[in-house]
């Protein structure tokens, strides 16, 4: 069980939260990379309830198995586009370094050429970052499901 229901406690911010989150969802960014994002940063900050959402997610929205398979070692795939590619560097190194190098960034603008879906990338990534955030601390875990 979770240390905490935000959702009772905190309910106005973080339903601020939640909403932002809708709105990306609602945004230009196309689905299959804004899934992309939210489970690979997912990973690398080890929120397993995030990573079971949005794997679920993805799987309801058509992403084939193998690539979700192959999401933690990307780089070494072959599964992934050039513009998923630059979404995947992007929100990696946002969640581990902060700091993102001019050549990252003009990897990005070049992929994501419209700056509104670019700006619905930088939130995505923000904004999962947040949510893991709140979820490994407060050890939120998914449903327990049968085999």
């Amino acid at each position: 069980m979770a240390r905490m229901d935000l959702g009772v406690s905190a309910p106005e911010p973080y339903g601020f939260v939640r909403q932002a989150q809708a709105a990306v969802d609602k945004g230009p960014l196309d689905s299959t990379v804004r899934e992309l994002v939210k489970i690979r940063v997912s990973q690398v900050n080890g929120c397993v309830f995030c990573v079971d959402m949005h794997v679920r997610e993805a799987r309801r929205l058509g992403e084939r198995q193998d690539r979700l398979d192959q999401l933690p070692v990307w780089r070494e795939s072959e599964l992934f586009t050039e513009r998923e590619r630059a979404a995947l560097v992007y929100a990696e190194t946002v969640t581990r370094e902060v700091q993102v190098e001019d050549d990252l960034w003009e990897r990005v603008c070049k992929q994501f050429d419209d700056e509104t879906e670019r700006g619905h990338l930088v939130l995505q990534t923000a904004l999962i970052n947040t949510l893991n955030r709140l979820a490994v601390p407060l050890t939120m875990r998914p449903a327990r499901r049968e085999a």
